[in-house]
């Protein structure tokens, strides 16, 4: 599928040459080292999915019939009915791996409605043989089910669409179907229509798919690739890759990997990234036009999908993931330089990222509850608000940057009395309790299973002003009070059995399930370095949360140094009756004696 000119995308190529003889051969090497990197999955997994995916198609469609019938149609009607299952993102793509999970949509007629998707198909869903894991997050921004079936996980999103019944040969690239669908199910349906679309707009579409697999590798190494946290997602990826084959058609992947962090570490952002011109539709629904839409010019990072009608792929993107993006383009670029002047091997470029070595100073948040499938919905809610306080962070004028990481980490705790199943929910953990392992409860009766999800953001202080005199004062009781606000608004929290904790950590105090093993005592034992200089990247500074709203100490691990930290180990020398304070004077990691944050008053809502 080419323009009207003759070329794909909304440009002519940079270049329409075939590559030179070394970027060939590093072409070789690339596939040797994602090989090394076991991201291609084995014949035995690729089996097990197509198998998952014919149990779940039969499924939706028994889904579809029971919901029929419920309805009042006939049974020749409701079996006539259908349902069906389309594949997007990265196993329609082709460049799935190991483990990763099967973005599925579920396509039904007019009178199945979303509640029937998580009323009746997700019970369906638990009763199913070979499923271990059921969660419906109805609240998200795309309604979703996620799922493990034989092991191979699931994501589930569901689009009503303006049909009486769902013929097998249904073409999901015609934009009349759009017509009459809500939102919802339109950015539902959009997820397979744009990977269509992209697979159609890359001049070879073997190039683009090493070339993405390194670029997806390269991004999770680096943790950031993660949409809900503000950062790119595998769509998003996949476009940036899309477009590169476009500039250079006949470039092999080593070549497109090389022009890729060249062309987005100098990218004009926020010049938007098109794979084809916008299109209008027969749809009275908005598309993608900052001319028109105010939201649409705040876009920082505008990635514009290419099916009708066009969105923005990015518009999480916010000013602090934004520049933590740019910094690792400017990084790719560099290593990827060497590369192909022989001075670096591939595996460089995977490096594994330092969030958790980076700053002095984090938030934590922990969600919890008492039951696997409560915790599963509520952690996912916690998660899909975290970019919402982001946001609110990034209003500080101390604060220069807030650095969500990509994933949260999930831990269970086994307690013997319903005053330490209170008292974890509290974010107070202690040594006996944070020792204790699964086999240590095995056929004692009243054990109670409290299960956590924490999610971690890094915090990054400007610097002192020049000639400025005292301390400094860093407020965040108000981003977190709203934060805790916001999350407790969804529609089915439920006080007894769902509970969040933000806190404030050192980075000493990080728990140990954070690491890899023995990645902590080796960066212990490495000599201090310099990971930011400058006045544009000062040291990291002190910030400390305790919303009294319901915000407490956080759950370490077993092996975590420190314990669930109290008042007294910060304790101020005063404090007045509208907040805590604390003068933290032993801050770790200072990036220049000259630039280092001295005294920090840190305030806390009362």
């Amino acid at each position: 599928m080419s323009s009207g000119n003759g070329y794909l995308g909304v440009t002519p190529p940079i270049s329409t040459n075939e590559s030179s003889v070394k970027e060939k051969e590093v072409t070789v090497t690339l596939m040797e080292e994602l090989h090394r990197q076991g991201i291609f999955e084995s014949e035995e997994e690729s089996k097990t999915r197509e198998i998952v995916l014919g149990r779940l198609a039969a499924l939706v469609k028994k889904f579809v019939y029971q919901v029929s019938l419920s309805r009042g149609l006939s049974e020749s009607a409701a079996n006539a009915a259908g349902g069906k299952i389309y594949t997007y993102g990265s196993y329609r793509l082709g460049v799935h791996g190991p483990g990763t999970d099967i973005d599925t949509l579920c396509v039904v007629p007019r009178h199945v409605t979303r509640e029937d998707f998580f009323n009746v198909l997700e019970p369906m869903l638990r009763e199913m043989e070979g499923v271990t894991e059921v969660s419906g997050v109805p609240s998200a921004y795309v309604p979703i089910i996620t799922t493990e079936i034989s092991g191979i996980p699931i994501d589930l999103v569901f689009a009503q669409l303006s049909l009486a019944s769902i013929p097998e040969d249904l073409d999901l690239q015609d934009d009349n179907l759009l017509k009459g669908l809500d939102d919802k199910s339109i950015r539902s349906v959009n997820g397979s229509r744009v990977i269509n679309e992209i697979l159609r707009l890359v001049p070879n579409v073997d190039v683009f798919r090493t070339a993405l697999r390194c670029i997806k590798l390269w991004a999770q190494k680096r943790a950031i690739y993660s949409n809900v946290n503000g950062f790119l997602g595998g769509v998003a990826w996949a476009m940036l890759v899309a477009r590169v084959c476009q500039l250079y058609p006949n470039a092999v992947a080593g070549a497109i990997v090389s022009r890729f962090f060249v062309i987005m570490h100098k990218w004009s952002w926020p010049q938007p990234v098109l794979l084809k011109p916008i299109e209008d539709g027969p749809l009275q629904t908005r598309v993608w036009n900052p001319k028109v839409y105010p939201q649409d010019r705040a876009h920082r990072m505008p990635i514009i999908t290419p099916a009708y009608p066009s969105m923005c792929a990015t518009h999480n993107v916010g000013p602090s993931t934004q520049q933590i993006m740019k910094e690792e383009f400017q990084r790719g670029c560099a290593i990827v330089d060497d590369v192909m002047l022989g001075n670096a091997e591939w595996s460089a470029l995977f490096g594994k990222h330092d969030f958790f070595h980076r700053y002095k100073f984090y938030l934590q948040i922990v969600a919890s509850s008492r039951d696997v499938d409560t915790q599963n919905k509520w952690s996912g809610t916690v998660e899909s608000k975290i970019r919402q306080l982001i946001m609110r962070l990034e209003y500080i004028d101390a604060l220069k940057l807030a650095h969500p990481f990509i994933k949260g980490f999930g831990v269970v705790y086994y307690c013997i009395s319903e005053e330490e199943a209170q008292a974890v929910q509290r974010g107070e953990i202690s040594d006996v309790v944070a020792a204790r392992k699964k086999e240590d409860v095995e056929g004692k009766e009243g054990v109670i299973n409290v299960h956590t999800s924490s999610f971690f953001i890094g915090l990054f202080i400007k610097p002192k002003e020049a000639g400025s005199k005292g301390p400094r004062r860093l407020d965040i009781s108000y981003p977190t009070a709203e934060f805790m606000k916001m999350v407790k608004t969804w529609e089915t929290y439920n006080e007894s059995t769902m509970h969040i904790v933000v806190r404030y950590l050192k980075h000493t105090s990080l728990p140990d399930y954070v690491f890899d093993p023995g990645e902590r005592e080796a960066a212990a034992a490495r000599p201090k370095k310099r990971t930011r200089s400058g006045k544009d990247s000062p040291a990291p500074a002190a910030k400390r949360s305790r919303t009294d709203v319901d915000v407490q100490s956080r759950p370490p691990s077993s092996a975590s140094p420190t314990r669930p930290a109290t008042s007294s180990s910060l304790a101020p020398p005063s404090s007045s009756a509208g907040s805590k304070s604390s003068m933290l004077n032993d801050l770790p990691h200072t990036s220049a004696p000259s630039q280092s944050p001295d005294a920090l008053t840190v305030a806390a809502s009362a």
